[in-house]
């Protein structure tokens, strides 16, 4: 897929749920899509949507801020926000691929159906789905908050680049 570029949409605080904690880029994490060495996509853009109607924890230029902190070590990954439906902006960033992520069974339906919407909006757009590997795939935005709201410890779990961050919460 020489010159292919990648677009992984993240609507909330989930940046933590694709990003591997080590961030080792000697090994390929291709079950996240960040870092690939090349091998999918010669750069990949991380999307922040700015979706007014979901509550997140941090606003969207905080959230932009820490998914730049979590991947600085990713030479070929972009953090962007957009407030445009998803296609638009693969659109204007001349890409044709959509990367998503599934944890479980229950993923698949929603994800599915989201593909086929944008594939409905934008015909030129693909979807391609990847897993995480079995010792991340529990990690969610809701397990990391449910151990934040009553003080455990989460850098087992996030990026240390946004421990910092959390803290503050």
């Amino acid at each position: 897929m020489g010159g292919a570029v990648g677009i992984i949409n993240y609507d909330a605080i989930r940046l933590w749920e694709k990003i591997p904690k080590n961030h080792n880029v000697t090994e390929p994490i291709m079950e996240f899509g960040i870092y690939n060495d090349g091998i999918l996509f010669d750069k990949i853009i991380v999307a922040v949507a700015d979706n007014k109607d979901k509550k997140t924890m941090f606003d969207l230029q905080k959230r932009v801020e820490m998914m730049k902190k979590a991947t600085k070590n990713f030479p070929k990954v972009e953090v962007k926000s957009f407030d445009t439906l998803l296609v638009d902006f693969a659109k204007k960033e001349e890409s044709k691929i959509i990367i998503r992520g599934l944890r479980a069974v229950s993923d698949f339906e929603y994800e599915l159906q989201m593909g086929y919407a944008n594939k409905s909006l934008d015909n030129e757009i693909d979807t391609i789905y990847l897993m995480p590997n079995l010792q991340n795939a529990f990690i969610s935005s809701s397990v990391v908050r449910s151990i934040l709201k009553y003080n455990g410890d989460v850098s087992h779990l996030v990026p240390k680049e946004i421990l910092e961050d959390l803290k503050c919460i």
